[in-house]
């Protein structure tokens, strides 16, 4: 009898009519928006689950508690679907018992998902879910289907489809970076995207104006500091708030609450950032997988660099001043907006340390930073006054200003020398008699191996022959590129015009050092023991260069 009622009581709570409060998962991922797909279009996904909704007539009612709707977003993680997750938040507080989808890749691209929620999380929150096509699944009138072989098979295929997707969209757009195409949604601070041609860069007169001042400032001694400084007391945007405020939709986490804020690290992105000089730099970084949306640097010998590209707003020569700018110690010191002259210049000769700077008595000092902070038996002072310090690297610039003025007027008199003219004639001569030599050997070799097969001539003959000519051609051949290689090497002149001649140019009347003029010139300044130093300049290869083209023609 017990039994007999056990059974009644089931079948009574079984005939009893559900309230399924029902919720619309629809996504549209950014595949299908550039596809353009009407197919799965989200108009067209909400008109089949409605469709569906109208059509139930078991005797539950169903009740539409509303949409959730990811535009764009991919499914390979649950992660960055916002709308996603308020779902599964309104299914916690008992919002949501139903959720309907058009087929599973709307829900899932990533099996391991699938798997957790419909073997899991959607059992354990009592939440009925229903997925109409490819591998149809309802959880509470077919519970069996959603441990169907097929449901896991369509969920491998369907992540198959996310990562071949995933791989050709990739590869589409390294050959737009190949070509110099611009890809990003955003244009870096300083440009736009051209309205015609979205994959063009063009300048914003506003933006690209704080990014000149933000390079003259650098170059004229600032430092990062004193320029975030400068910027957030003149009112002027972040980059970040500068887009939202254009009407952009830009999102960064580090613009919440009305943040506008400039910092140190968004300054250096814009000093190191060679998109200035007019060259298109992207695949800076990239997404660690199809599944795993996170960024990862990528090394600079793998990103994409087309040159000349968009019209430049920094000019390549202070670029390269402030990269070499960047690479010394620009650390201020309290209440100190601008760095120490011979700050990240010094070294010590014996321990290779930077030298530490001290004032006493209203002098100014430097001294090896290992004895200053290790110890005394590791290295040597190395002191030195800064007043000599400052005589003798003034001393060293000079007298390579005077030899680069030399090598100019030496270089003029070479370049514009009969002797050069006549040279580079003469060479031109030469090779164009010595390859029509070529070519005519190349003939009687041609012709020999004719004769032979006609029976004009015997085989051995023919061998000897052959050899012969061959012996020739590789005389000629090195001949050839022997006048070719000493052609290069007139052609290979030293400009008088080239950037490290102008630099000591520029120079000339230099009567003190200045913060500028060092990062131009000097590479380090090493300090010996006895107050001795030596200077290594920039350009050392260009001298050496200057210097072997001088004797060349001496």
């Amino acid at each position: 009898m017990a039994r007999t009622a056990d059974r009644q009581r089931i079948k009574k709570s079984l005939s009893q009519n559900k309230v399924w409060r029902t919720a619309f998962y629809i996504r549209l991922s950014r595949e299908d928006k550039r596809g353009r797909e009407e197919s799965e279009s989200i108009g067209n996904q909400r008109l089949i689950l409605t469709d569906f909704l109208e059509q139930q007539d078991d005797g539950d009612e169903y009740v539409l508690v509303g949409e959730y709707v990811d535009d764009g977003v991919s499914g390979t993680t649950d992660e960055e679907r916002e709308n996603f997750q308020r779902l599964l938040s309104d299914i916690r507080k008992g919002k949501v018992n139903c959720v309907i989808v058009k087929n599973l890749a709307r829900s899932f691209r990533n099996s391991g998902d699938q798997s957790y929620y419909l073997g899991d999380w959607f059992p354990r929150n009592n939440v009925r879910f229903i997925s109409l096509y490819q591998q149809p699944v309802d959880t509470y009138k077919e519970p069996q289907n959603a441990q169907n072989i097929a449901v896991p098979v369509q969920g491998v295929l369907n992540e198959e489809h996310a990562r071949g997707t995933s791989e050709s969209v990739r590869k589409t757009f390294d050959k737009k970076r190949e070509k110099g195409l611009h890809i990003g949604s955003f244009a870096a601070y300083g440009y736009r995207k051209n309205p015609e041609n979205k994959n063009a860069l063009i300048i914003d007169e506003e933006a690209s104006e704080i990014v000149k001042s933000i390079f003259t400032w650098f170059l004229d001694g600032m430092s990062k500091n004193a320029i975030v400084r400068r910027l957030n007391d003149s009112g002027i945007l972040c980059p970040a708030a500068y887009k939202k405020n254009k009407g952009l939709k830009y999102k960064n986490p580090n613009v919440q609450g009305g943040n506008s804020l400039w910092c140190s690290m968004s300054v250096g992105n814009i000093l190191k950032n060679r998109i200035y000089t007019g060259d298109m730099v992207q695949g800076r970084y990239r997404i660690k997988s199809y599944k795993i949306h996170v960024q990862e640097a990528v090394p600079e010998e793998e990103w994409f660099i087309v040159e000349n590209t968009h019209e430049p707003i920094i000019s390549r020569e202070d670029f390269n001043r402030v990269q070499a700018f960047l690479k010394k110690d620009t650390r201020t010191a309290p209440k100190q907006k601008t760095p120490y002259l011979f700050s990240g210049f010094l070294r010590c000769a014996d321990c290779g340390k930077a030298m530490a700077r001290s004032q006493s008595g209203g002098k100014i000092y430097y001294y090896c930073r290992t004895y200053k902070d290790q110890s005394k038996t590791a290295c040597t002072k190395h002191t030195i006054h800064h007043n000599h310090l400052e005589q003798g690297v003034l001393y060293a610039i000079r007298q390579q200003v005077y030899i680069a003025l030399d090598f100019s007027e030496m270089i003029s008199r070479i370049d514009n020398s009969p002797f050069q003219k006549s040279r580079s004639i003469r060479l031109d001569d030469l090779i164009g008699s010595k390859e029509k030599e070529f070519s005519k050997i190349t003939g009687y070799k041609q012709s020999i191996y004719q004769d032979w097969k006609d029976g004009e001539i015997s085989r051995g003959d023919y061998c000897n022959m052959k050899d012969d000519y061959e012996r020739q051609m590789e005389t000629i051949r090195q001949v050839i590129c022997g006048l070719y290689e000493e052609k290069t090497e007139l052609e290979n002149k030293i400009d008088t015009e080239s950037p490290f001649l102008e630099a000591f140019r520029k120079c000339e009347n230099i009567d003190r050092l200045t913060r500028g003029v060092l990062i131009e010139l000097v590479d380090t300044i090493t300090v010996y023991e006895n107050g001795n130093i030596s200077v290594k300049l920039n350009f050392s290869n260009e001298y050496r260069r200057a210097a072997e083209y001088g004797d060349l023609f001496s």
